[in-house]
């Protein structure tokens, strides 16, 4: 294709065949100048056409980006990475450079924020809770106002800490239902929290006053056990803790301390290891439901990533637009 980008895939081979189907491959040769259907594993391999190249698209698998490598690179003005963070993996020189980068996170929020919003609709009706009674009694107790107290999802109030793109998604997600949002998050303004469907409130506001609290923040210095006892202990009666973000957001320690009690649940997708030692109490408490970090993209959603990838390219090739593209003042609050 005369004037197409010259354009590399550098990842593990396995990734491709997982993310990139062959009508995706077929959208970027229409679009790209591809140098090959194969990945490379490094960018040794290119060679020669490293110089002449003008996109990478990237994902696990892909080496570091160095500012040497950019260096040799004279070409380059996109760098569109098919995953997650790009925090550590792509030196600061890049963006010196002027080039673009962008990542799949904004595909990768949406099946963390529907995770989130069945979680949310889930715990509300204390599904959980009723499951295991239902399991030992074997009865219906119906209204349940004693084996359930303030169950049902009408006029709840709903706290998101974090306006993550998972956090601002799972904000539209609960548009049609009738809740109240509140936001806790340093960085944006009252007027930003209410155009993403939320009130702003500092965190202790947010923790005494939500039925539910749902973390979408980073794992920074500054938020690293940013839930703490003092927090917990703040969260009301019969309140939920939802963790799809990272474990040690939350001292778990201090979590499990106030679970003891009974007062409040929580829904945990990650925690602090990952994968939690036999011995954890958190697997034994009926007022916890765990999954194993299963929130992002899992099976077919994964084909949203490419999806997202693939369309962004084609609107560069095109000169239109970038959806969304990563800043370097962004990088410390990136997760």
């Amino acid at each position: 294709m005369p004037n197409a980008p010259v354009t590399a895939l550098v990842m593990h081979p396995v990734v491709r065949d997982e993310l990139l189907r062959p009508d995706h491959l077929q959208r970027l040769k229409q679009c790209c100048n591809l140098l090959s259907d194969a990945p490379f594993r490094d960018f040794e391999e290119i060679g020669a056409d490293l110089t002449r190249t003008e996109v990478l698209i990237t994902s696990w698998g892909c080496p570091r980006i160095e500012a040497a490598l950019v260096e040799g690179m004279p070409k380059l003005r996109l760098i569109a990475h098919l995953a997650g963070t790009v925090k550590g993996f792509i030196d600061e020189a890049v963006w010196k450079n002027r080039l673009h980068v962008i990542n799949a996170v904004p595909a990768n929020a949406v099946p963390v924020a529907e995770y989130t919003l069945a979680a949310i609709l889930f715990a509300n009706k204390r599904v959980f809770q009723l499951q295991n009674f239902y399991h030992m009694h074997h009865e219906n107790r119906a209204p349940w106002t004693v084996e359930a107290p303030n169950v049902g999802n009408y006029d709840k109030t709903i706290g998101i800490v974090g306006a993550s793109q998972v956090g601002r998604c799972l904000m539209k997600l609960l548009i049609p239902f009738d809740f109240r949002v509140l936001l806790y998050d340093p960085y944006i303004t009252p007027l930003e929290a209410r155009q993403c469907g939320g009130q702003k409130t500092g965190l202790g506001e947010l923790l005494s006053q939500s039925d539910i609290v749902s973390l979408h923040a980073p794992l920074l210095p500054d938020t690293q056990h940013m839930i703490g006892a003092r927090e917990v202990q703040l969260m009301r009666d019969n309140a939920t803790l939802i963790n799809t973000a990272r474990g040690a957001l939350v001292d778990q320690e201090a979590l499990i301390t106030e679970l003891k009690t009974g007062r409040i649940n929580a829904v945990l997708d990650t925690t602090e290891p990952d994968v939690l030692p036999p011995q954890s109490p958190l697997y034994r408490m009926n007022n916890v439901f765990l999954t194993p970090h299963i929130a992002g993209s899992l099976g077919t959603e994964t084909q949203r990533l490419a999806d997202y990838i693939v369309e962004e390219v084609e609107r560069f090739t095109r000169g239109q637009p970038l959806s969304r593209t990563i800043k370097l003042e962004e990088l410390s609050r990136l997760a």
